[in-house]
């Protein structure tokens, strides 16, 4: 079957091949060559979220593993107290991270619909690092807790 797609119209076929083949070369680094500077500091990206409000240790448990034998795939729950209610509940939750090349590992946006303040994932880290949650309640109020990890197989390095 022939199709007659004008003068200078690409198939379909060739423009999946050429964006599979520039995801590749977006994505290839050649080897040796030096990680990405981490742009941001851990510190600028928490009050990037909580801007100059206080955060007071509590009501926030963070669960991760103490010692990680490979840092691509992480396990992390943050759990926060609170009712979930429309008067009381958590707005959102951030977790950051000190070695990685970025240091906001996750934004989690949640209301008083969600039931409970409880998230699990996987992460990955690049090295041993504290790991922060913070929680944002619906009063402004923030709360946070933080976890250490030591890690012996690095992941998330950029070379």
């Amino acid at each position: 079957m022939k199709s007659d797609h004008g003068a200078g119209a690409i198939s379909r076929r060739h423009l999946l091949a050429g964006a599979a083949g520039s995801a590749v070369l977006v994505t290839l680094r050649p080897a040796g060559a030096a990680p990405a500077n981490r742009t941001e500091t851990t510190e600028s990206a928490i009050r990037r979220f909580a801007g100059d409000a206080e955060i007071r240790s509590g009501r926030v448990s963070l669960d991760l593993p103490p010692l990680v034998e490979n840092g691509n795939t992480v396990p992390l729950t943050v759990s926060v107290e609170s009712p979930m209610t429309e008067a009381d509940h958590v707005r959102r939750i951030g977790v950051f991270n000190e070695k990685n090349p970025q240091p906001n590992v996750v934004t989690l946006h949640l209301g008083p619909r969600a039931g409970r303040a409880h998230v699990a994932t996987r992460i990955r880290l690049a090295d041993t690092q504290r790991i922060t949650a913070i929680a944002e309640m619906s009063d402004g109020t923030y709360w946070s807790a933080s976890a250490d990890a030591i890690v012996t197989l690095a992941a998330c390095l950029e070379g």
